[in-house]
């Protein structure tokens, strides 16, 4: 294969993992890979000088494109950035503190190329700042590609996150890209991808580490908990695609994330309130999702020992 992959990584206040994550990509094993490094940071504030700092490293790399925004665009306009700026044919995404494991741009290609695909999500590795393996979140309740049904399976599960996806560019400039939104990039990317009636797969395996901390991410903190509130109201506009169990369950996953994200931001009552709300929606779900937790964290330690 000859067909060109761009690989968009924007980059915000987090110089000191953006060689990790470089890294990673000149690792891939598909060689016709293209870098484009989106630098968000102030012009003249220390995180874009020591960003440049970083860059110059790879100032030799032909297949390493470096733009600058003239100021800070936020994460879906910065992505769209690279957009416009790379040049190959299928375009994937990786934050600036994430890593892809050697086979993840070789193995989603070739699995794109093979089913004639737009569009195409795998799976997800959540480690850990201690880089211990916290969660492999899987889309197995994905049984049907069909527009429709993945677009309720979209609002009831969220079929995130975006360095999960690989897209054709012409497709993405066709849909505008990203919207500018402060949280939920990801999940309205895939909602209008699946409203213009793209061809999408899912490829049940993981070659990506997404590492979960407090250092700048977004999703994290009370810009976390405001996001998926705006993330609910607006899953609840479309309640009508959904039947009663469904719907039950919209809301049991909103409160488990509410209860995790003041968990994170060390808020034990506020935890324990969405903990009990949670509950009361369905204590069946709560222990099922337990279980599915549990047994996906017992797959990934299985499945990277193999690797």
């Amino acid at each position: 294969m000859s067909v060109t992959v761009s690989v968009i990584v924007p980059t915000h206040h987090r110089p000191h993992f953006l060689s990790r994550t470089i890294d990673s990509l000149l690792g891939q094993t598909y060689p016709h890979i293209e870098i484009v490094v989106v630098d968000d940071n102030e012009p003249g504030s220390q995180a874009r000088e020591r960003t440049e700092h970083v860059m110059a490293k790879y100032a030799d790399y032909r297949n390493i494109l470096y733009v600058q925004n003239p100021h800070p665009l936020g994460g879906g306009p910065a992505r769209n950035a690279g957009i416009q700026a790379c040049h190959g044919e299928y375009v994937t995404f990786l934050d600036d503190d994430d890593i892809y494991l050697p086979e993840k741009v070789d193995t989603q290609l070739s699995y794109m190329l093979e089913n004639d695909l737009d569009m195409s999500f795998t799976d997800v590795f959540l480690y850990g700042a201690d880089e211990k393996l916290k969660e492999y979140r899987r889309h197995t309740y994905v049984q049907d590609c069909s527009n429709p049904e993945l677009m309720r399976q979209h609002v009831i599960h969220s079929i995130c996150p975006t360095s999960s996806y690989m897209v054709k560019r012409s497709l993405l400039l066709q849909t505008d890209g990203f919207r500018d939104v402060s949280m939920g990039q990801d999940f309205m990317l895939m909602y209008d991808l699946i409203e213009s009636d793209a061809k999408i797969g899912y490829l049940p395996v993981s070659y990506i580490i997404q590492y979960l901390h407090g250092e700048g991410r977004i999703s994290v903190g009370q810009n976390k908990i405001n996001g998926e509130n705006n993330l609910f109201a607006f899953k609840k506009t479309k309640f009508d695609i959904l039947n009663r169990e469904e719907r039950r369950y919209v809301r049991f996953r909103h409160y488990a994330v509410l209860c995790v994200a003041y968990l994170r931001s060390k808020k034990p009552l506020h935890a324990l309130r969405y903990a009990a709300a949670a509950f009361f929606c369905s204590p069946a779900l709560v222990i099922r999702e337990m279980k599915n937790f549990f047994r996906n964290r017992r797959l990934a330690k299985k499945n990277r020992g193999n690797a």
